[in-house]
């Protein structure tokens, strides 16, 4: 079931909160080990919320708008009093003291937490393993990565373990594995859902981390963004909303431009997942957008864009490594060898950036954003691939897609542009290849991820994928 429907019968008294939470808990646990999606399963929270919020009904309290709504959390955000890892061995004793802004909101809205889904280490990472638990497997073909870093979410989701999941992004962490499960994940507006970081309230923007939903279906997502969006106290990115997510839903697209792009202009995209593109975008049309094939001009090929990423992303990893440091911890030393090689590679083995290459970076972040700038002054949507290749095997990242090198950790992904920009972006599922599921990038103006949610509703009607999940 979505989670309008389970809150829409609980609302009317012909869907108990308990039994819906009972019936996830127990397909949780039955079908788990089959993509490794759930880190912790907190079942005895889970039904202490679920038997609060059945005695809310009985009470005759105002309901929120995900009331008994089973809903997993990434585990790098916090429930209180449930661990959280963050995929890493230096925390798998961590017990969360408070809960983040999103879980927060979430809890209000009535949402019952049901578990925490797995991630790579600290979100470092395009595919989801760690040392915890191992990597987790997209529902379509287990063996298979689904992709990272909000892995976890999107097994769980393409899965059928739960009808909503939360995710983070700061270079595609959302995008990737909704492409590789074959779901829908949104990541907002920079600042429309708060993080309230700390101990750097400030880490977040550069590049751009967001928070957003991850779901079976467009409607789903925007209840959820629509409960966890909206100004907070102590986030400084944070900015209010005024719009009405779920209302945009239904909103006819006639009055949408598309600019179709399916490599931005500068990514090898497999010619399978372009085909498969070509026909999805062609439904945005039927639906009543205008479409016209148009590549930004960012003025930089895709290493020169990557290499600006890494300088930015390296700043910030070992910003992480500070903060380690004071918690107590030892990674440079004493605590290296707990760490993931990938990580310890990634960051301890990567000379940091100077002042002036981190700056420069920022001219190239700037010709990304006037580039699709130049592109949203004509069309109010971009549309391209998600990703340049299909889910590959866990440990075998590619080296090339369509004939054409790439970095193997990131290289494949045509996700980041909107991690310097802000922008929100989506990834919708456009279809398959051979039983494997192809993602469709929807990206709109700073602060219309109603146009987003639009677009994506639309292709959601077009080309329904309800009925191809492997339950």
């Amino acid at each position: 079931m979505t989670a309008a429907a389970i809150a829409r019968d609980v609302k009317e008294g012909t869907r108990s909160p308990v039994d819906v939470v009972d019936a996830h808990l127990d397909r949780i646990h039955e079908r788990n080990d089959r993509t490794n999606a759930f880190v912790t399963v907190t079942d005895e929270l889970a039904r202490r919320m679920a038997a609060d919020a059945e005695r809310a009904i009985a009470d005759g309290e105002p309901l929120g708008p995900l009331h008994g709504v089973p809903v997993a959390i990434k585990d790098l955000d916090d429930v209180e009093g449930v661990p959280t890892t963050s995929g890493s061995l230096l925390f798998e004793d961590h017990i969360a003291d408070a809960d983040t802004p999103v879980v927060e909101r979430l809890r209000a809205a009535g949402a019952v937490v049901v578990g925490k889904t797995n991630t790579p280490e600290f979100g470092l990472g395009t595919t989801t393993d760690n040392r915890i638990v191992g990597p987790t497997g997209t529902p379509f073909d287990p063996d298979r990565t689904a992709g990272g870093s909000s892995g976890g979410a999107g097994a769980a989701l393409g899965d059928s373990l739960v009808p909503l999941a939360q995710g983070s992004d700061v270079g595609g962490s959302i995008r990737t594995p909704a492409s590789f499960c074959g779901v829908f994940g949104l990541k907002p507006t920079y600042g429309l859902v708060p993080q309230a970081a700390r101990p750097n309230a400030f880490v977040s923007h550069t590049p751009m981390s967001h928070k957003g939903p991850m779901a079976r279906t467009v409607e789903d997502a925007a209840l959820a963004l629509d409960v966890v969006a909206g100004t907070h106290s102590r986030d400084p990115f944070s900015v209010p909303t005024t719009t009405a997510y779920r209302a945009a839903v239904d909103r006819p697209i006639d009055d949408l431009t598309v600019a179709y792009s399916p490599d931005l202009g500068v990514y090898p995209v497999d010619p399978a997942v372009r085909e498969t593109l070509d026909d999805a975008v062609s439904a945005l049309e039927r639906a009543g957008a205008t479409v016209d094939e148009v590549d930004p001009n960012f003025d930089h090929d895709r290493t020169e864009i990557l290499d600006a990423y890494y300088t930015m992303a390296t700043v910030l990893w070992q910003s992480l490594l500070d903060d380690l440091e004071r918690q107590g911890f030892d990674p440079r030393g004493d605590d290296r060898d707990r760490l993931r090689p990938y990580l310890v590679d990634l960051v301890m083995e990567t000379p940091v950036p100077s002042a002036r290459e981190y700056k420069r970076a920022d001219i190239v972040r700037t010709d990304v954003f006037d580039g699709l700038q130049d592109c949203f002054d004509r069309y109010d949507l971009i549309v391209s691939a998600t990703l340049g290749t299909l889910p590959f095997p866990h440990g075998a990242e590619p080296t090339t897609v369509d004939g054409q090198e790439v970095e193997p950790y990131r290289g494949w992904v045509l996700t980041q542009p909107y991690n310097f920009t802000g922008h929100p972006a989506a990834s919708v599922p456009a279809g398959f290849v051979d039983g494997l599921p192809v993602g469709m990038q929807v990206a709109g103006r700073r602060h219309a991820d109603d146009d987003v949610l639009a677009a994506s509703a639309a292709l959601e009607r077009r080309r329904p994928w309800a009925d191809r999940y492997p339950t």
